[in-house]
């Protein structure tokens, strides 16, 4: 189902990006460049998204902020590069349209669409599938591997989310740990086996973050001493963002033919 409305081709910076759109007025920007979820405005038409204005736009490096799509390596928890090469990789648009009032794309990525250096560091066949969805003030995300090749292959996946905020000193999470979290510098930690709900309050603002298939979450703020070392991020940028994630750190191989599928919904 293709609704050009729905979708529209255009750039993010220097990044070839497509622009959804509902009929009640949410937006979303993706670029192809990593399939980044780089901005969503409810149909309130408020920003719930960071993007560092320090961040590269170019292709050059990952984009700092947004949704990050993590894969097949976390962190520096393997022997590949960190965080893997899916946010550094273009995708294709597999498809667009509208779907029960929920305006939607569908971003691909498969071996081909891979450097060689990327190719040949991780050689094994797979197809990821990333369905970015908006309606009022909700937000889906699927995101879905496949392995395409002869032989099992382990993985972690993580949808990296930078939410914007007010004041990252006044915020609350609920959900990660018993008491409500609250975050006076850096902070950097992993839950395993989390709730399918947690929440983010900020002021007035409560955000309602629902995960299947992702059975851990991370929190992350670089604090002001890492954020003054990051050259794409600006001193004081720390201040509005917290990153939130549904992460798969230590899922099991998946074998050949196998899928795996994990989904994040924010309301």
């Amino acid at each position: 189902m293709n609704h050009l409305d729905a979708a529209i081709a255009t750039t993010f910076g220097q990044l070839p990006s497509l622009l959804l759109s509902a009929s009640d007025g949410a937006q979303a920007s993706i670029t192809l460049y990593g399939a980044h979820l780089v901005s969503w405005r409810g149909a309130d038409g408020r920003e719930r998204l960071f993007c560092s204005a320090k961040s590269a736009l170019d292709g050059t490096k990952a984009i700092r902020g947004g949704v990050p799509v993590i894969f097949p390596q976390f962190a520096e928890r393997g022997s590949g590069m960190r965080h893997g090469f899916a946010r550094v990789s273009t995708w294709r648009v597999r498809a667009s349209g509208v779907d029960d009032g929920w305006a939607y794309a569908v971003l691909a990525l498969t071996p081909a669409d891979l450097a060689p250096e990327h190719a040949q560091a991780w050689p094994h066949g797979f197809e990821l599938a990333l369905r970015v969805a908006i309606r009022a003030n909700e937000l889906t995300m699927r995101f879905e591997v496949r392995n395409t090749g002869s032989a099992a292959f382990p993985f972690a996946a993580a949808l990296h989310t930078y939410f914007l905020v007010d004041e990252v000193t006044g915020i609350r999470i609920l959900g990660v740990e018993r008491e409500e979290l609250a975050i006076s510098d850096k902070f950097d930690r992993v839950y395993e086996g989390v709730e399918r709900r947690l929440a983010l309050v900020d002021g007035g603002v409560v955000l309602t973050l629902r995960q299947q298939g992702f059975p851990d979450a991370v929190v992350w703020n670089p604090g002001a001493q890492d954020a003054a070392a990051l050259a794409d991020m600006g001193d004081e940028e720390y201040r509005r963002f917290v990153c939130i994630e549904p992460a798969l750190l230590d899922g099991p191989a998946l074998q050949p033919g196998e899928s795996w599928r994990g989904e994040y919904h924010v309301s």
